[in-house]
């Protein structure tokens, strides 16, 4: 997609799902989850670029731009995860996506929520989860290890998932318990 038109389509993205934002120019300015998925983009070229031989390789300079952004926005997403397209995440501060997590397209991740880890991870070496497309996670949620949440569903705020959560479900409670969404 042209550059142009992707930051369209985030801009839109976030005036279509936040019925806070007033417009794409305060929405560009003023969304620091925005802002974190913007840098993630360039960190997650530089990242895939792959190691270089030199001091300050793709993958070093990934680093410490992600840093950066973490510093000026309070979310962290690692070079390395895999961010699909239209992205939200609301309020942002306190999000945290490890480096193996793929997350799909049309998500919502609220503040607070971490994607991250348990243990050194699997066969596959998958230490973050993958959540699937038009997945919602709410706010303060933890998604640990190499689980997968399916298309559709949501992670209620606070919840602990550990294992994996079918598409279409609702996930809540410490662990979290997944049962099928109510139409």
């Amino acid at each position: 997609m042209h550059l142009v038109a992707r930051l369209r389509e985030d801009l839109d993205t976030v005036t279509g799902r936040d019925p806070a934002a007033r417009g794409r120019l305060e929405t560009a300015l003023v969304y620091s989850g925005l802002h974190a998925v913007w840098a993630h983009r360039v960190t997650s070229r530089l990242w895939r670029a792959g190691p270089a031989p030199r001091l300050l390789g793709s993958r070093f300079v990934a680093r410490v731009v992600s840093q950066l952004t973490r510093t000026l926005t309070g979310v962290e997403i690692h070079p390395g995860a895999r961010v699909g397209a239209r992205l939200f995440i609301d309020h942002g501060m306190g999000v945290v996506i490890g480096e193996t997590a793929e997350i799909g397209d049309d998500c919502t991740i609220f503040h607070g929520v971490t994607l991250g880890g348990k243990g050194r991870g699997g066969a596959l070496g998958r230490r973050h989860p993958t959540v699937g497309d038009g997945v919602t996670i709410g706010a303060g949620a933890a998604v640990l290890g190499g689980v997968t949440v399916g298309d559709g569903s949501v992670v209620g705020a606070n919840a602990v998932v550990t294992k994996d959560v079918p598409p279409g479900s609702v996930a809540v409670g410490v662990p979290a318990v997944a049962r099928p969404r109510r139409p």
